[in-house]
């Protein structure tokens, strides 16, 4: 049997007003070495997939599954996959969407079915119900998708900037995220909340980064409501808007990102690592390439 390595990108969602709908991938990745087996086994080769099922429970064997059944397989070919990642879980970078999308790659490639990437989309946006996190994923750079039975999409690479993530040391349940927004807006102020993301857009495909770092701050779409859910976020975030184009709030959370210039990058990076040694500190970029595989020479 033939071998792969799949690896995926994570991703950064929502960008402030962007809710459910923006995505941007970034350079964490999650990695799947595969090769046949007696059994299912997923073994963990890194320590954010400690604890992870190891079994047919797994959440990327069940995708796979799904995948296969959606194209008339019966069943996947059993396999040891050695994981590797570097991307926080439950911290707001996607890493749901990124074992999604090494799922839909696992089954492409072991049913060798050359799913495009927009049947890829398809399956994983029908899976999450929002392309904010599997489309940057999957096709890298940033995306700015609507998802009603198909995904529409535009495709955007960031340049000239740096996303430092600054990661709280406690999980976020996106269940958990989503039960504290609103049922409803008021109409008038649904307007508004849209007229905000409509021009962090423009913003967004013109780069116009002070702009956008302006219309993150005035989100009314869920960063106000789940602010109060972590701890120092104002502190941080406030501190943080004298070094950074803006500051919001990386998917559910509880990742707080800045937008930082590249040329400071570094500097405002080790400087902000000392002030609040309790977080850990990521600078980041944005990732061009989405998810991708490559057949591996047969081990005698």
């Amino acid at each position: 049997m033939k071998r792969w390595h799949i690896s995926v990108p994570a991703s950064t969602a929502n960008i402030g007003p962007g809710f459910d709908s923006i995505g941007i991938a970034l350079d964490l990745y999650l990695e799947l070495e595969v090769q046949a087996g007696s059994k299912w086994e997923f073994i963990p080769m890194s320590e954010a997939v400690q604890g992870l099922p190891a079994g047919e429970d797994n959440l990327i064997y069940q995708t796979a599954q799904h995948v296969a059944r959606r194209c008339g397989f019966k069943k996947l070919p059993a396999c040891t996959v050695r994981m590797n990642s570097n991307i926080p879980l439950a911290r707001g970078l996607g890493s749901s969407a990124t074992a999604l999308v090494a799922g839909i790659e696992l089954a492409d490639c072991l049913l060798a079915l050359q799913l495009s990437n927009e049947e890829k989309l398809d399956i994983a946006v029908s899976l999450e119900g929002h392309p904010d996190n599997a489309a940057p994923s999957i096709l890298g750079g940033c995306v700015i998708g609507y998802y009603d039975d198909k995904v529409h999409y535009v495709q955007t690479l960031i340049k000239d900037v740096r996303f430092l993530a600054v990661i709280p040391p406690f999980e976020l349940a996106t269940a958990d995220a989503r039960a504290v927004l609103p049922e409803q807006l008021m109409y008038k102020d649904a307007v508004k909340a849209s007229g905000i993301a409509n021009v962090a857009v423009a913003a967004l495909l013109q780069q116009n980064w002070k702009l956008l770092g302006e219309m993150m701050s005035k989100d009314l779409f869920h960063q106000p409501y789940r602010q109060a859910m972590i701890p120092h976020y104002g502190e941080i975030a406030d501190s943080l808007k004298k070094a950074a184009y803006g500051v919001y709030l990386s998917g559910a959370g509880p990742t707080m990102i800045a937008v930082i210039d590249e040329a400071h990058a570094e500097a405002v990076h080790a400087h902000y690592q000392n002030m609040y040694p309790d977080f850990e500190w990521l600078l980041l970029s944005c990732a061009a390439n989405g998810s991708c595989t490559e057949e591996l020479a047969v081990e005698a």
